[in-house]
């Protein structure tokens, strides 16, 4: 998953959203850093990523992808989740509109971001300044993500490519997030254990 399911998913979980969206930019306990309802957020976002890696749906989707470009498959599917989830908001969303769940989710978290590392407050700054939420619903922007991932983390430069396996494969990726989606929510709602 990426920024926008952990995003919905804490506000799903009553989980902290700072927390959730700082989690890739804490290394190590949280606990010993931060405030325990960060912590928590922290840790919600850590066992969704393993949650999500371990599901039947996503090591079939993996699958979809071209051998040599298999290596990099889940980084690209954190962001085709989201493309769906923004695509299929009407069926997801909390607020009527990802334009409105990105202000909120704004509203809540940038009044709090100095605190936190330089490298989040740049990201979530780019994210609301590029709305990217909104944007993800566009498969040309998916692809401009990919090609931009992958020139900034030359290790990563096939990520860039992978925009064809989406192409290709898109009805059954699709298909993959609305049996893989739901169940992570009810897991969510329920509590991660």
């Amino acid at each position: 998953m990426n920024i926008l399911a952990h995003l919905h998913l804490a506000t799903l979980a009553h989980s902290s959203l700072i927390g959730n969206t700082v989690a890739d930019f804490v290394k190590g306990d949280p606990y010993l850093i931060y405030d325990t309802d960060i912590a928590d957020g922290i840790m919600l976002h850590r066992k969704i990523d393993s949650l999500t890696d371990n599901l039947l749906e996503v090591k079939q989707a993996k699958l979809l992808f071209r051998q040599s470009y298999q290596r990099v498959a889940a980084i690209t599917l954190d962001i085709v989740w989201d493309h769906f989830l923004s695509k299929h908001w009407d069926s997801y969303g909390l607020l009527p509109s990802v334009a409105q769940f990105n202000e909120a989710t704004k509203a809540y978290i940038q009044p709090y971001i100095s605190v936190y590392p330089v490298d989040y407050q740049h990201f979530m700054n780019a994210m609301w300044r590029g709305l990217w939420l909104e944007n993800y619903a566009s498969l040309d922007f998916v692809g401009d993500v990919l090609a931009g991932m992958a020139q900034r983390r030359p290790k990563l430069y096939l990520l860039e490519e992978t925009i064809i396996d989406i192409k290709q494969h898109y009805g059954q990726l699709e298909a993959l997030f609305f049996l893989l989606y739901p169940k992570i929510c009810l897991t969510v709602k329920q509590g991660i254990n």
